[in-house]
């Protein structure tokens, strides 16, 4: 008689693979891997050899090497685009064995712009979840590039699942103490890697009432245009707080106002009553569709002290995609950058690290 294993049989471990393409999203890879994000495999798609060596990915594919000889798009989306075409074979076959697909990218420059909606149509005909996460230039950048990047955008979405664009000038807005443009950069960097380290952790920590891959793939597939937000609270009016903080999300160009399809996990100390996640749940649903299907989870964590943290996915928006409202009260995040109207100087390296644990929490 043969032994069974039942792990053997069913092995539950989901693949999630994390694709950064062009500069941009090669950055934002490095980024996740710096913060050690787990149970991910990291790829890194670039026309640029010398970006490419730089990369911490397991797995690097220099893409039109007949085309650019190594030295990149030089910011033309078709040469980015007919690169991903020479290495069709070689990142379809990088893409093997996952389950769900993120894609990074800045848009508007050559590579990115050209060749994410070549990777994100190889994993769409695989079947898999694709979900890209792609940020807008900043506005000191110029014209060409934005409107380069609304065109990649769009091409974009013809092949992902669901689509999240973070603009990268609002990131700046409200900040009173400039940051250089090095930080400019390095804090959209943190964002892409915030953006796809908070979905991909719902489904691979484990939580109380927990979230898995087919929770995930229930809002974010065939999704189109989806919002993702981070909100935290503490103290007496810490679910107000959190869910204010989710409901008016200033980093993006999105809102959750008109979703259909939510899912939000509430991350919390033990000592959390059950009044204040229902009251955090029923501000952030009464935000929604009237008709919003949602999915709900719950974690609890040890090192938190009357605290919550929510997250949420918001998608279904059809073809109109809710817009932040002027009349729609904004949250201002609380970081050293916006404590002293009137105040000039550059930020400093702490500065910026404090602004990314916030952001983070």
């Amino acid at each position: 008689m043969t032994d069974f294993n039942f792990e053997d049989a069913f092995d539950p471990q989901v693949s999630i693979k994390v694709i950064g393409v062009g500069g941009g999203g090669g950055n934002a890879l490095n980024c996740m891997v710096d913060a050690g994000v787990k149970d991910i495999e990291y790829i890194a798609v670039n026309t640029d050899a010398k970006a490419l060596n730089r990369s911490k990915a397991t797995t690097k594919i220099q893409i039109g090497t007949k085309l650019t000889k190594g030295r990149g798009a030089g910011n033309r989306p078709e040469v980015g685009e007919r690169s991903a075409e020479e290495n069709r074979d070689e990142i379809q076959q990088s893409l093997k064995g996952a389950d769900m697909v993120f894609i990074t990218a800045g848009m508007g420059g050559g590579t990115g712009t050209g060749a994410a909606p070549v990777v994100a149509e190889i994993a769409q005909e695989m079947g898999l979840l694709t979900v890209a996460v792609v940020t807008k230039p900043f506005a000191f950048e110029r014209e060409q590039k934005m409107l380069q990047a609304e065109r990649g955008i769009e091409e974009l979405k013809k092949y992902v699942d669901s689509l999240i664009v973070i603009p990268n000038e609002k990131l700046l807005d409200g900040l009173e103490k400039q940051p250089t443009m090095m930080e400019s950069f390095s804090l959209a960097d943190d964002i892409l890697k915030t953006g796809v380290k908070s979905i991909s952790d719902l489904i691979t920590e484990d939580g109380y009432i927990n979230l898995d891959f087919a929770d995930v793939s229930t809002i974010m597939k065939g999704a189109g245009y989806a919002h993702m937000a981070i909100g935290h609270g503490s103290g007496k009016d810490k679910a107000a707080e959190a869910a204010k903080a989710v409901i008016s999300s200033p980093l993006l160009e999105t809102s959750i106002s008109g979703a259909r399809r939510l899912l939000i996990n509430i991350t919390m100390s033990e000592d959390i009553m059950a009044s204040d996640v229902d009251t955090a749940t029923k501000m952030i649903t009464d935000t929604a569709a009237e008709d919003v299907e949602f999915i709900f989870g719950t974690a609890f964590k040890e090192d938190l002290n009357d605290e919550m943290t929510i997250t949420v996915i918001a998608a279904g928006y059809g073809d109109d995609v809710a817009t932040a409202s002027e009349d729609e009260e904004v949250i201002p995040i609380d970081n050293p950058l916006i404590d002293n109207p009137g105040d000039k100087k550059d930020t400093t390296e702490d500065d910026l690290d404090e602004i990314l644990r916030m952001l983070e929490k």
